[in-house]
């Protein structure tokens, strides 16, 4: 496999990070596929290189370095608060540019300050870029994926509704198809007539004995698929979200929610004007967006730089708050990207739930836009 070379600013990105206090880190290149399998979105499961051990356990050349360095973290059995740095290849299919490519940024875990976190991640994303990009103007773009959960849960949709439409979160095309199944379901066919009275009986024990003994007589194997318990459950469910219908008045709201797109300095007002409109109780959520805008003007942060877009999120499923991405004013590059992602480290295998927030950058980009 064939080295790039590495930019000639990486010795700026390198100085940039020791004067963070992070401890730089490397990890293996080839990584155990599963975590991105389970964890990291369609979005990229369709854009690694698989490869399996002579064991047979799958294997990928390492598609982002957010989930190796949250492993190694709990490897290493590390206390937190703790943050890392990293400059290094990542090997992934990409629409532009090659598969081949340097990736850098910087991981915050474990700081119980949520708000100062991610107002750091976003203020030394945009310090590093002025340094690396120097007298370009950037422009960022902020989301809140909170804050989209906290709407889509005040809207009262059943639970496999709020899943469906929070997984979608930042496919614009995706959302829109879940919103139009929701105004005009498409009802569930090819039930037989006993199995549809079974499910509209809500006879959970009927339904799973009818389900198994079909998969019995048809000699379909239960190691190789669900089990009739789940089937039973699928069906139910699949049922249900069939037969919701979200009445116009809230498909307004959603629309208008995710039609926002106002500078981060009038987002708190705009939000909470949506709020009392629209009679949701959005309270947690929004106090800490307030928190975060608050945390950014403290440090420092040229609140001009940033709007806020209701509908922007970035496409890996491991993000649970603040989403946002970083270019260059007038050019459509992103050339950084980050969020939080407090779910993670447990789906990983830490024992306790570890607060993290970090960001990466796209050094390929970055070298194009130094050129210009």
């Amino acid at each position: 496999m064939a080295l790039i070379n590495l930019p000639d600013f990486s010795g700026e990105l390198l100085s940039e990070f020791a004067a963070r206090k992070t401890e730089r880190v490397d990890t293996p290149v080839i990584q155990p596929a599963e975590p991105f399998l389970d964890i990291a979105g369609e979005d990229l499961r369709r854009r690694i290189f698989m490869t399996e051990s002579e064991t047979g356990d799958s294997l990928c050349l390492r598609p982002e370095f957010t989930i190796p360095v949250c492993l190694r973290h709990i490897e290493s059995a590390t206390g937190t608060p703790k943050r890392y740095s990293y400059l290094g290849e990542v090997f992934r299919q990409r629409r532009e540019g090659g598969n081949e490519f340097y990736q850098a940024g910087i991981e915050d875990l474990g700081d119980i300050n949520i708000a100062a976190a991610d107002a750091r991640a976003i203020g030394d994303a945009i310090g590093v870029l002025e340094r690396v990009v120097p007298g370009k103007r950037l422009a960022v773009t902020l989301g809140d994926q909170a804050v989209f959960e906290a709407v889509v849960q005040g809207l009262g949709l059943p639970l496999g509704w709020q899943k469906r439409l929070i997984h979608a979160f930042g496919n614009m095309s995706q959302l829109e198809a879940l919103l139009a199944s929701l105004v005009s379901p498409q009802f569930v066919t090819g039930l037989s007539d006993e199995m549809a009275h079974l499910i509209a009986a809500d006879d959970e024990a009927a339904l799973v004995a009818h389900i198994d003994a079909t998969m019995q007589a048809t000699g379909y194997s239960t190691n190789a698929s669900r089990s009739p318990l789940e089937i039973a459950r699928r069906l139910k469910e699949k049922l249900i979200l069939s037969e919701t219908r979200l009445d116009d008045a809230a498909f307004r709201v959603l629309e208008e929610f995710l039609s926002l797109n106002v500078p981060l300095i009038n987002a708190s007002a705009a939000l909470a004007g949506f709020a009392d409109a629209a009679g949701l109780k959005l309270g947690n959520a929004l106090a800490r967006f307030d928190g975060r805008v608050a945390a950014l003007a403290n440090a420092g942060v040229d609140l001009a730089l940033i709007d806020y877009r209701a509908a922007f999120g970035r496409p890996l499923d491991y993000y649970t708050g603040l989403v946002f991405e970083i270019g260059a004013q007038g050019t459509s590059a992103v050339l950084a990207g980050g969020g939080r992602f407090d779910r993670l480290m447990t789906f990983l295998g830490a024992k306790e739930r570890i607060p993290a927030v970090g960001f990466s950058l796209w050094l390929d980009r970055i070298e194009a836009e130094r050129t210009v």
